[in-house]
């Protein structure tokens, strides 16, 4: 495998419909980078390809897994490197192509993550009963105490990052901070990172209506499905945690769909923000489709011209 084309930008910006096309172009499958849409049970909630489009085109990393399971940014660079890497089964095509929004998943496999040791049940049992039992801002006290330069820096009203820190305190007997080295590993192929974006009035136009399309595709009742599992890292995300308030009448069903648009406003911004920071990326507006496909192919030519002298 020669070159990963990485399709990414913010959160309803159009990433599927571009990502389907580039992906007949090239002949490849898609790897999913969107962390959410890996659960099964919340297809509505996360946008996720449909079954229609799955069938159009291979995807992996689609509901693949269940709301109970751990994972992680760490795992998911392992399992995507076991595809395009020898002997995985992408190993031998010339391109592959990973799209998606979650920007740790997306580093994780461009730049590599630290190895952080994988938690184990009983320490993970431990802490999802003392932030059941406890609530989160005991937790992240203990964090100030176990491992003040982590606290320092991490979003502390972010459950799943305040719990994984104090995971690897509890397991390690040695701070988070210790094992968060942040270097860069190098990848045995290149890597084209492609930005999608569009003016903020109509990112956030085409928000409010992908979470009033939700609604009326049934969001209300994949939630009360998955109620059970309320507490579960999986479901610490947006529009999810909302609804779980309107279930329980602390708010009306249109706060709630206020809320959920306003919230994931502010994660788009967040993630544009995050993105702007890579300046290997190459920034097109979604309906510059035949732009796209010129600079794929621009590339493509490019590296084979390379590949071609370094041979002679």
């Amino acid at each position: 495998m020669d070159t990963l084309f990485v399709v990414t930008g913010p959160t309803a910006v159009g990433k599927t419909d571009i990502t389907l096309r580039l992906a007949r172009h090239l002949g490849v499958p898609i790897i999913n980078a969107d962390s959410r849409q890996m659960f099964a049970e919340i297809p509505i909630g996360t946008a996720a390809p449909t079954a229609i489009q799955q069938r159009e085109v291979k995807h992996y990393f689609v509901g693949n897994l269940h709301l109970s399971d751990y994972y992680s940014a760490s795992k998911f660079e392992q399992d995507v490197l076991s595809l395009l890497l020898p002997p995985g089964e992408l190993s031998i095509m010339p391109h592959a192509l990973m799209s998606g929004g979650s920007m740790m998943y997306i580093d994780a496999v461009c730049k590599g993550i630290d190895d952080i040791p994988t938690v184990d049940e009983e320490t993970r049992s431990l802490l999802k009963h003392r932030l059941e039992s406890e609530g989160l801002e005991r937790l992240v006290e203990e964090l100030r105490v176990l491992d003040p330069s982590y606290y320092q820096i991490v979003d502390r009203k972010n459950t799943r990052r305040v719990v994984h820190a104090l995971e690897i305190c509890y397991m390690t007997g040695t701070t988070y901070t210790s094992f968060r080295k942040s270097a860069l590993k190098s990848r045995d192929f290149s890597i084209v990172k492609i930005g999608l974006n569009r003016d903020r009035s109509e990112l956030y136009d085409r928000i409010n209506h992908r979470v009033e399309q939700m609604i009326a595709d049934g969001l209300e009742e994949e939630v009360r499905k998955v109620y059970q599992y309320k507490g579960a890292n999986s479901l610490n995300t947006v529009g999810y945690r909302e609804m779980f308030e309107y279930l329980e009448g602390r708010c009306t069903l249109s706060e709630a769909v206020e809320r959920i648009q306003g919230n994931t406003r502010r994660y788009c911004r967040k993630q544009l923000t995050w993105l702007k920071r890579d300046t290997s990326i190459r920034w097109f507006h979604p309906e510059e489709e035949e732009s796209i496909l010129a600079y794929i192919d621009e590339q493509i030519k490019a590296k084979g011209s390379s590949s071609k002298k370094i041979k002679t």
